[in-house]
């Protein structure tokens, strides 16, 4: 009965999957199809268990995208069970032919690995006629390509499925600081979902000319194990395709998409604060990314707030944006803030901001300022106005991913810094 297809998907070298196609082996009675999804540079040539194996098959990831690839192979499927494995998995010897089976209840069985005691959860056996109605999300709806597999599971906690130990076994695997980075945040799509009516938080987001970044901002807020009341999002005048792709999360309800011509973030967001209901808003940049326990993380930090503070903020996780890739660099750690003075004198940006709604509309939103025609730095200038009446709160947690990459304002615009402190002042 061949009523598997198997796919190997993110492997970084040939020797890892030549492991995994002589895993699967062992099953081939159950074998429909194997494919290999895999980036260009990496070749199958000469393989020994590939080009003996009739039913294989190598494909290379269309546009570089692992998600987009996977989707339309997988509404090619014709047998009854999807396997996945992935990055340098191999199947564990334990398994027989016949173990492979999900009950008639069962939509997928999941699978794990542990790594210096986090333990990251992944799809290994699915229905295929339930895999082609959930999608796997795209490169520009994810942080980094690892996080493919554990992100499909993270909104499918009310679907049936069952949990087994041991049915995979990993060659050894990197253990950089960007690896061990990502594995930290992906163990997090795992935590259990709740929901607290108060305090209430939204997040607001400009887009200007993100394509390529935006939607993992968006994705991001809506893979949390908390949602936000609201998530408004306002597109400035894009002239890129970055307003249509965000148009495919518009809902009207959880996530609104507004558009208005180009005229700068303090405008674009001061648009959205007479749409917000809540009691607090979180800022995030549309080239940024939140883990997927902040919003959570932060309302335990706001239920015991105090009345005066305006501002709650902590420590931001730096990436470097490459190709194809990010690379972790760091945590920032926040530092407190007593006044004026330790505000300019803070090294920038200050983050996540958490702003009390109230404050925030008590000064009239985002200040709209003269300096490069009011389009950077304002969070310093509305952060100027709000400590002169009111306190910031520090607290020492990390869930706002920041990207550096060469299309970043901030970036480009390093050296007009001291100017507009001279101006502010």
């Amino acid at each position: 009965m061949k009523d598997i297809t198997a796919i190997l998907i993110l492997y970084s070298d040939a020797a890892a999957i030549q492991k995994a196609l002589a895993s699967i082996k062992r099953i081939e009675s159950r074998l429909h199809a194997v494919m290999v999804l895999h980036e260009q540079n990496v070749s199958l040539t000469g393989m020994l268990d590939f080009t003996s194996m009739k039913q294989a098959q190598s494909i290379i990831y269309k546009e570089n995208d692992p998600g987009k690839t996977l989707n339309e192979v997988i509404q090619n499927i014709t047998s009854p069970y999807v396997l996945f494995l992935h990055d340098t998995d191999y199947l564990s010897p334990a398994i027989q032919e016949n173990s492979l089976c999900l009950s008639p209840s069962e939509l997928f069985l999941t699978t794990s690995f542990q790594n210096r005691n986090r333990v990251i959860h992944w799809p290994f056996l699915v229905s295929a006629p339930f895999l082609k109605n959930q999608q796997f999300l795209l490169n520009t709806q994810l942080p980094f390509k690892e996080a493919l597999l554990p992100a499909w599971l993270a909104d499918k906690s009310s679907f049936k499925r069952r949990y087994e130990e041991g049915l995979v076994l990993q060659s050894r695997r990197s253990n950089s600081s960007s690896t061990l980075e990502k594995q930290k945040f992906i163990e997090k799509y795992q935590l259990n979902k709740i929901q607290t009516a108060s305090p209430s938080l939204s997040v607001i987001l400009s887009n200007y000319n993100m394509e390529n970044h935006a939607e993992t901002a968006v994705v991001s807020c809506l893979l949390q194990n908390e949602l936000p009341e609201q998530i408004l999002i306002m597109d400035d005048g894009s002239t890129d395709n970055s307003y249509h792709r965000l148009k495919r999360w518009h809902d009207g309800q959880l996530v609104k998409l507004f558009e208005k011509k180009n005229e700068g973030k303090a405008v674009a967001l001061n648009h959205l604060l007479p749409h917000v209901t809540s009691d607090f808003i979180l800022e995030l940049d549309a080239d940024d990314w939140l883990d997927p326990d902040a919003v959570s993380s932060i309302k335990k930090r706001l239920a015991n707030l105090s009345e005066n503070v305006s501002v709650l903020y902590g420590n931001l996780r730096k990436w470097k944006q490459l190709a194809g890739d990010v690379l972790f660099k760091g945590t920032a750690k926040g530092r407190h803030i007593h006044g004026r003075a330790d505000l300019l004198s803070y090294r920038f940006p200050l983050g996540p901001r958490i702003y009390r709604t109230s404050a925030l509309k008590r000064i009239g939103g985002f200040p709209v300022i003269t300096f490069k025609e009011g389009k950077l730095y304002e969070d310093v200038s509305v952060l100027n106005q709000l400590i002169q009446s009111a306190s910031f709160q520090y607290h020492d947690f990390t869930v706002y991913n920041v990207r550096e990459h060469k299309e970043s304002i901030t970036r480009t615009s390093r050296s007009d810094w001291n100017e507009f402190l001279r101006l502010l002042k």
